[in-house]
C-alpha cells in the first residue's frame, strides 16, 4: 500500500508538470532555467564566456538566440533552447499504445521541423564572429531519445544543416570542452609571453655586456696610460728635475 501511494503521488506530480509545461511561457522559461543551470555547472562566466539572449537585426526582424558562447580564435556558437514538447506531452497522457506512438511520431516531426527552422534563420550570417554551428538545446534526455527512436536520421541531418542537437548532458560536455580549449589557449599565450620576455631579457643582457666590455676596455686603457705616465715621470721627468 505505501508503494501504491508513492506511485499515485508520482503520477499526480507528473500530471501537474505536464499541465504546467503545456503553457508556452512556462515551457520556455523552464528551458531557459535548465540551460542556465547547465552553463553554471560548466563553470562559465557571463559576458566573458557567453552572452545571454544577444539580439541581432536580420531581414526577417530581430533574432534573439538564448545563448552565444565565445570560443577561442574569435569564434562562437549559438544555443537555442526553444524545443517543441507539445506532442511529447500528449504521448505521456495517451491512454493507448496506438495514440502514444502517433504522438511520438508527431514529436519527432516537430523536432525536425524546429531544426529546419533554426537552419533557415542562418545565425552564422547574423553574428560577428560567425558561429561555427547552432546548438538546438533539448532540455531533457527523454525528449531527445523519444524523437530519435522515431527518426534515426535527426543527428546526421542536423549536422549537415549546421545544427547540433544537444541534451543537458551533451551540452555540458560541449561547454566543458570549450572551457578546456580556453585553458589551453591561456597556457599557449602564457608560454608565448614567457618566450617573448626571455628574448627581450637576453637582448638586454647582451647589450649590457657590450657596455660592460667597453667599460673594461676603458679601464684597461686608463691603467696602461697611468702606468706609462708613472714610468715617464720616474724615468724621464724626475731625473731632469734633479739635474
Amino acid at each position: 500500500r505505501p508503494r501504491g501511494k508513492a506511485n499515485d503521488g508520482l503520477t499526480q506530480q507528473t500530471a501537474k508538470l505536464v499541465t504546467a509545461l503545456r503553457a508556452p511561457h512556462v515551457r520556455g522559461r523552464w528551458g531557459e532555467i535548465t540551460l542556465q543551470r547547465v552553463v553554471e555547472i560548466a563553470g562559465m562566466s557571463p559576458h566573458c564566456d557567453f552572452l545571454s539572449q544577444p539580439a541581432t537585426d536580420g531581414e526577417d526582424g530581430v533574432k534573439r538566440p538564448d545563448l552565444l558562447v565565445r570560443l577561442p580564435l574569435e569564434r562562437s556558437l549559438v544555443v537555442d533552447a526553444k524545443a517543441p514538447l507539445t506532442a511529447y506531452l500528449d504521448a505521456i497522457e495517451a491512454t493507448d499504445e496506438a495514440s502514444r506512438c502517433e504522438c511520438l511520431r508527431r514529436h519527432a516531426a516537430a523536432v525536425r521541423g524546429h531544426m529546419k527552422s533554426l537552419s533557415r534563420k542562418e545565425y552564422w550570417s547574423q553574428f560577428t564572429p560567425s558561429p561555427d554551428f547552432v546548438v538546438m538545446f533539448i532540455p531533457g534526455e527523454s525528449f531527445f531519445s523519444a524523437a530519435l527512436e522515431q527518426d534515426r536520421d535527426l543527428i546526421e541531418d542536423g549536422y549537415q544543416n549546421r545544427i547540433i542537437l544537444a541534451t543537458p548532458s551533451t551540452l555540458l560536455a560541449l561547454l566543458r570542452t570549450v572551457a578546456h580549449c580556453w585553458q589551453q589557449r591561456d597556457v599557449a599565450e602564457n608560454a608565448e609571453r614567457i618566450a617573448t620576455a626571455g628574448r627581450e631579457l637576453y637582448e638586454r643582457v647582451s647589450k649590457f655586456a657590450e657596455h660592460f666590455n667597453k667599460i673594461a676596455d676603458g679601464l684597461r686603457k686608463a691603467t696602461e696610460a697611468f702606468n706609462a705616465s708613472v714610468g715617464s715621470w720616474q724615468s724621464r721627468v724626475l731625473p731632469s728635475g734633479r739635474r
